[in-house]
């Protein structure tokens, strides 16, 4: 069974920066894509950023691109979210989802398995 643990949310001030983790388990991952979606308060679940476990392509939502980075480790089977240079409007519950395909996907009904969920809230 597969299992998405996310982690490091937090609060923070605008400009600052988060690092979060998604630990995954219960499955080989190296033709998985890995993605994180954020939801704010009364919106819809939204796209962050997706990395291909295998090769690493990433790509990102226009509103983190050059702020955010996602990245693998394939030791730790975790997946980070770096997010730099932080805006109030990133606030919002962020989730790790797990797609058994490697071919790009940036809507929530593309993906199979997801963790929990950690806030994170931007201070302005």
């Amino acid at each position: 069974q597969v299992q998405l643990v996310e982690s490091g949310g937090g609060l923070v001030q605008a400009g600052g920066s988060l690092r979060l983790s998604c630990a995954a388990s219960g499955r080989t991952f190296s033709r998985y894509a890995m993605g994180w979606f954020r939801q704010a308060p009364g919106k819809e679940r939204v796209f962050v950023a997706r990395i291909s476990w295998s090769g690493g392509s990433t790509f990102y939502a226009d509103s983190v691109k050059g702020r955010f980075s996602i990245s693998t480790d394939s030791a730790k089977n975790t997946v980070y979210l770096q997010m730099n240079s932080l805006k109030p409007e990133d606030t919002a519950v962020y989730y790790c989802a797990a797609r058994p395909s490697s071919v790009i996907s940036t809507t929530p009904l593309g993906y199979d398995y997801w963790g929990q969920g950690t806030q994170v809230t931007v201070s302005s």
